[in-house]
């Protein structure tokens, strides 16, 4: 599927190809975090099926729970977050986050994963399987 998106205020923009099948939240406390809400959702691509448009993401390093480096990037001029890769060489996926996606109400997430760090209040979320970590 081609998807294209950009930041809030617009002055990043990208496209990609991705699988809608997919698509993925992420209860991580670092997801709740950046996301500044209860969980995360997110698109994967190919380094190879994502292309910016326009702008240059402002970008840091976090290591997350899991022990792994994770570029996060993000508009410095808005803070919307855009995406998260890995650091290092060789092919790198592209974790696109979903509220930056104009094509996101198409997108239906399959897949929840760190589900024990949801959040007790949240409600089931019936279309996503549940996997307790990565």
């Amino acid at each position: 599927m081609k998807i294209d998106g950009s930041c809030h205020c617009g002055a990043i923009a990208y496209e990609a190809d991705i699988d809608p099948a997919r698509v993925r939240i992420c209860h991580c406390t670092d997801c709740q975090v950046l996301s500044g809400t209860a969980f995360r959702i997110t698109a994967p691509a190919r380094e190879q099926d994502f292309r910016l448009l326009r702008g240059e993401p402002a970008q840091y390093v976090k290591t997350a729970e899991s022990g792994r480096a994770r570029i996060q990037t993000f508009c410095r001029d808005c803070g919307a977050p855009l995406y998260a890769t890995s650091t290092g060489e060789g092919p790198r996926i592209f974790g696109i986050r979903a509220g930056t996606i104009r094509q996101r109400r198409e997108l239906t997430p399959l897949r929840q994963f760190w589900h024990r760090s949801a959040l007790l209040w949240l409600p089931d979320i019936d279309c996503a399987e549940a996997f307790e970590t990565e």
